[in-house]
């Protein structure tokens, strides 16, 4: 493990591997450095390849109160650290973080982002949900907090819910319940449509074969924003998860061709 201290000197935590130029995953809601693993492996061969803990998360550090623009200033450390410049991949919410970076001027070459969960026209799950969530961490209720952030911002059902409740991932999610509300707040954020003109640099959006309907809508209106967009179907993704196998070669094709 690596650390970097961003810019209000929270110490955010990292790992790095491979040889080449270097790529940064951005994961999502109840991430951390770790869910990208297995796809930042298969590319290790041809990139360095960088997972990190956003803050709140894992080994990464975390400051009162928060703000989104603190989010791209730890993804702008942990870019500095990896020489000033670099490809990156976002997943989920983190695909949404990562266009806020890019149109915001981060040292990105080329991005590509995974399902990000926001159709356009639309704020995404509403900040009032944000709130909510920060009141029930706030009263020690986490389980309740990510119960609410799975049924009304994910769509489970209830009964679903109930039965990840009593599975072995349940503390994990947990430990992460205050970390929603950087989530939902990212999301939530309807300012994006307009950013997404301020991207100019080369961007894939891609989506599973057999993820749902409303975030491959997303994909296609946010492909169609982008002044450099394209749009790209992968086989598998169901239920929103990465198939890593399906993944890499697209990435390591579209962080391989230079740029027209």
């Amino acid at each position: 493990m690596y650390t970097v201290t961003s810019r209000d000197g929270t110490t955010i935590a990292f790992e790095r591997s491979g040889d080449g130029p270097p790529i940064v995953f951005v994961t999502g809601a109840f991430n951390d450095r770790y869910t990208c693993a297995p796809l930042a492996g298969l590319l290790a061969s041809r990139f360095t390849v960088i997972t990190y803990d956003r803050r709140g998360r894992g080994d990464s550090g975390d400051a009162a109160p928060y703000a989104v623009q603190r989010e791209i200033e730890d993804l702008d450390a942990v870019i500095e650290e990896a020489g000033g410049a670099a490809f990156v991949f976002g997943y989920s919410s983190g695909a949404v973080l990562a266009l806020k970076a890019a149109a915001h001027g981060s040292a990105i070459t080329k991005l590509a982002v995974y399902e990000p969960p926001v159709p356009l026209g639309h704020t995404g799950p509403s900040l009032d949900l944000a709130a909510e969530i920060a009141e029930l961490v706030s009263a020690g209720r986490r389980g309740d907090a990510v119960e609410a952030f799975q049924t009304r911002a994910v769509g489970l059902p209830a009964e679903v819910v109930a039965q990840i409740r009593t599975s072995p991932m349940w503390p994990g999610l947990e430990k992460m319940a205050h970390t929603l509300v950087h989530d939902l707040t990212i999301t939530g954020d309807p300012a994006l449509t307009e950013e997404l003109g301020s991207v100019k640099i080369p961007t894939l959006v891609l989506d599973g074969a057999v993820t749902w309907d409303s975030v491959r809508q997303a994909a296609t209106a946010i492909a169609a924003a982008l002044p450099r967009g394209d749009r790209r179907t992968l086989p598998g993704g169901e239920n929103h998860h990465i198939d890593p196998a399906a993944t890499a070669p697209v990435l390591g094709e579209f962080f391989t061709v230079d740029p027209v």
